[in-house]
């Protein structure tokens, strides 16, 4: 860890969880000279450490890890490469001189406020969760009500069981992982109520989660109301209709001591606003190029601060690209300006990144707005990929290479997605 933050830096992180290590060695990679890292936190690493459970790992390393082990690894990889670390410290603030220079307010312990001189910068700040707030659920406010990333935490690193019967609302990936989690410390999980018709983990965790521990998901179901005085007592719950509303001539009332809320993530974006930065209002992140810099030159966006992923090897490899990026532009080098700009079409919620360049090969991350199987994803008239099915929770990943755009002479393109052809056995070209 660094003691004193001083003198001028090339690339300097901010946030040090996978995304903040991947930009990084990425910078490193890049042949920058002078990178600094930090994080509010008292140990780099972000949300790994408390993710006991294996399947990391498989698509970076080719191996199924845990999340300590996962960050372990990078961490280890930082400090290798001789990256300047500063953690329990809290970035206030970033202002840019006319010359580009970054000015990066620091507060922490040991200096106080200080600023850092940087020609690049790379937010990787990450996400955080949505609470009982973001949804309105009516009824009483009593204890026994926690996102699931905090019952994780509890659990996870301080020893401590959130509750004994326990309800979960929302069928994000962290809520399915506590419900298997908390069975497993001896809990009762009553069921895991999901107000969409489909899941919103990935697939293997509803199967290795909730299906093989005999916990019921109940989808297109909702908690309508929450009873208790100082303690969570009970919960009423409710299927929903078409337009997602209660249908309260339905509800039934579940005894429970626990709510767990898996709802969904926020990126992290407080400092970008500050900066002005255009933002994608769907993904909650940053709008960016194709080598991930952002509407302001030299600041750059990776992880689940620009969009959420699924992997955490999704987030590394991302963010590998944006410290390579970054430290080039540290070092003056300057890439021509992307023309192409990539449009979500049917049954597309949106793609990463908003522009291309037809000098190289983009890796495209997307997600689609319903279920489809079989399906294709079409890519303008430049290409077409067949695909077994898509799902609203599984992020779409592949690749554009250079000798397509290269003959396309637009201003835009256009993604879709559609049903399969007919008259042709899927695989088939």
């Amino acid at each position: 860890m660094l003691d004193r933050m001083e003198g001028k830096y090339d690339v300097v992180i901010v946030g040090g969880g996978p995304a903040g290590m991947g930009a990084a060695l990425g910078a490193r990679n890049s042949g920058a000279e002078r990178i600094l890292m930090l994080d509010r936190e008292e140990e780099a690493g972000g949300i790994l450490w408390q993710c006991i459970h294996s399947g990391f790992g498989l698509h970076y390393f080719r191996e199924e890890l845990t999340g300590p082990e996962y960050a372990q690894r990078f961490l280890e990889k930082v400090i290798d490469h001789d990256v300047d670390l500063a953690t329990s410290s809290y970035v206030s603030g970033i202002s840019v001189d006319s010359d580009g220079t970054k000015n990066v307010r620091v507060m922490n312990e040991r200096q106080g406020l200080v600023t850092i001189n940087t020609k690049a910068v790379v937010l990787s700040m990450g996400c955080r969760e949505r609470t009982r707030g973001s949804i309105r659920i009516p009824g009483t406010r009593p204890s026994g009500i926690l996102t699931a990333g905090l019952a994780q935490k509890l659990v996870n690193l301080k020893g401590y069981l959130p509750g004994r019967r326990v309800a979960i609302l929302g069928s994000g990936d962290i809520g399915l992982i506590m419900a298997r989690r908390l069975v497993l410390e001896g809990c009762e999980v009553v069921g895991v109520f999901e107000i969409m018709p489909y899941s919103n983990g990935l697939s293997r965790n509803v199967v290795q989660c909730l299906d093989d521990f005999g916990i019921p998901l109940h989808l297109s179901t909702t908690v309508a109301y929450i009873h208790g005085r100082d303690r969570v007592e009970k919960i009423t719950v409710a299927p929903v209709d078409q337009d997602l509303k209660p249908v309260m001539s339905k509800a039934r009332d579940i005894k429970c001591d626990t709510l767990l809320l898996s709802i969904g993530l926020i990126p992290e974006n407080e400092l970008s606003l500050s900066l002005g930065i255009l933002m994608d209002v769907v993904t909650g992140g940053p709008r960016i190029s194709s080598t991930l810099e952002t509407s302001m030159p030299g600041v750059f966006a990776s992880g689940n601060v620009l969009h959420v992923h699924d992997l955490v090897d999704f987030v590394t490899r991302e963010s590998l690209l944006a410290g390579q990026f970054a430290g080039e532009w540290a070092q003056g080098v300057r890439r021509p300006d992307d023309n192409i700009r990539l449009l979500p079409g049917d049954n597309v919620r949106y793609c990463i990144p908003h522009t291309l360049s037809p000098e190289r090969e983009h890796t495209i991350y997307m997600r689609c707005k319903e279920a489809m199987k079989p399906c294709r994803i079409r890519v303008g008239n430049l290409m077409e990929k067949k695909l077994r099915f898509v799902a609203p929770a599984e992020m779409i990943i592949f690749k554009i290479k250079p000798d397509l755009l290269d003959r396309f002479h637009d201003d835009s393109l256009r993604i879709d997605i559609l049903p399969a052809k007919k008259g042709k056995r899927h695989g088939q070209s």
